[in-house]
């Protein structure tokens, strides 16, 4: 009998996976383990066996496929075990998820996981243990659902210097702003419509608010940028204000409102720094972002050499992801077998992280005005105070309903943020009814 010490594994013996968490991803992870076993094997080189799916309740009805004689509720048991070559996470959150991961690779284990929301608030100790352990972890499930945006940014552009990204990372939000862009209905409508579809949450504040994106954009920004990014150095805005009357400003502009994670290398006073943020904005249909329709995401990549790349394909559910998860393993596998690692964590430019106010952009500002002589030269003046040059300006309606519609030139964020506050102590502005951020060149 060949025996084994923890992290070694037996030329004979397959490669042994535990997953942790068998909901909608988990379920189908679990079900392509056991039906594409055969396959999977051969393309890894090594045959492979589910050793055990870690649950918190038996009882739950599970989806097809799901084997389940390997369900149980230790998973510290399953993750500390010592024989087992690679964990699957998918049950999300921060604990237990980070201390499970963690005890996976002081045990031997490569990791594959979907979390985006730990990646993004602790991805240095999951690197940190990984680079220790001399065991991978990889997360492409983690942005973008199937779409492969992880590995192009950490190796395929691994060459080349990424200027920005630019990204509806977001599924539900783009479901609903689509609807009220597409199909005219209001806010509450188009999400009602989401969560009847499966595509929000019946508490959909972490996508509606920006938290999902807003994760996503920590850990794209980190890899495009080589600096470490959290969540919390992430400017975050939600869709819940965007109003019906937001959406038809942007259709007069030829835009669309999509909600953007947006990822750039910025020149600062203290050097190169990087800025990530979330936020809805309005795009020129011309853009390719502005096709992007339904639930689906897409990632636009700004760089030196390869110019402009977009990746686009469906960012949620159960088999989409799985795939990502899936995909992950077969490379964790082939490394095992190899006894390599793939890339780790790079933040050898440690860029400062650029504060919102200093990020130059441009603004949409819808103002309910007096209709009287002189109100549009005070108003433009008030910009010129600010050192906001305006790019247009139109008014719309007459008397009680008299509308000022004015979209900058770029200025910083700063700048554009104290106008629109001035603009309230005039006596000719009864209202500002709408602020939106203007992405895309100027026309």
């Amino acid at each position: 009998m060949t025996s084994t010490t923890t992290g070694e594994r037996a030329a004979d013996r397959p490669l042994r996976i535990a997953l942790l968490g068998c909901g909608s991803v988990g379920s189908e992870v679990a079900r392509l383990l056991v039906e594409q076993h055969t396959d999977l094997g051969a393309r890894i080189g090594a045959r492979i066996e589910l050793v055990g799916i870690a649950v918190r309740r038996l009882e739950r009805v599970r989806g097809e496929g799901v084997p389940s004689e390997l369900l149980t509720t230790d998973a510290d048991g399953l993750v500390s075990r010592g024989d087992v070559d690679v964990v699957i996470e998918v049950i999300g959150g921060i604990e237990p998820a980070r201390s499970l991961i963690l005890s996976a690779l002081r045990s031997g284990a490569s990791v594959v996981t979907a979390n985006k929301a730990l990646l993004a608030a602790d991805g240095a100790t999951l690197y940190e243990a990984a680079a220790k352990a001399g065991r991978d972890i990889y997360f492409e499930a983690a942005v973008a659902g199937a779409v492969p945006i992880i590995r192009p940014l950490r190796e395929s552009l691994a060459g080349d210097r990424v200027r920005r990204v630019l990204g509806i990372v977001n599924g539900t939000t783009n479901y609903v702003l689509d609807q009220m862009d597409t199909a005219g209905q209001g806010f509450d409508e188009a999400l009602e419509s989401a969560q009847a579809l499966g595509y929000a949450e019946a508490d959909p504040t972490a996508d509606i608010e920006g938290f999902d994106a807003a994760a996503k954009a920590a850990i794209l920004a980190s890899l495009a940028f080589h600096t470490r990014v959290t969540v919390a150095d992430v400017h975050r805005e939600g869709i819940s204000d965007v109003t019906a009357s937001d959406i038809a400003s942007a259709k007069e502009m030829d835009a669309v409102v999509k909600l953007l994670a947006i990822c750039e290398s910025v020149q600062g006073p203290d050097g190169i720094g990087v800025s990530a943020r979330v936020h809805p904005a309005m795009i020129p249909r011309s853009h390719p972002l502005a096709s992007v329709h339904e639930a689906y995401n897409a990632v636009f990549v700004e760089s030196d050499s390869a110019g402009q790349l977009m990746f686009y394909g469906p960012g949620a559910g159960g088999a989409p992801t799985a795939s990502a998860v899936l995909g992950d393993l077969v490379t964790v596998a082939r490394n095992r077998l190899s006894n390599v690692t793939g890339a780790g964590e790079s933040t050898y430019v440690a860029a400062v992280i650029a504060p919102m106010g200093d990020i130059w952009t441009r603004y949409h500002v819808a103002i309910d005005v007096d209709d009287k002589p002189g109100v549009l030269a005070s108003v433009a003046d008030l910009f010129a105070q600010q050192d906001v040059s305006i790019q247009t300006v139109r008014q719309v309606g007459r008397g009680d309903e008299a509308r000022l519609v004015v979209v900058t030139h770029t200025a910083p964020d700063k700048a554009l943020a104290a106008t629109v506050e001035a603009l309230h102590s005039m006596s000719a502005v009864r209202e500002v009814t709408s602020v939106m951020r203007v992405e895309g060149p100027a026309e």
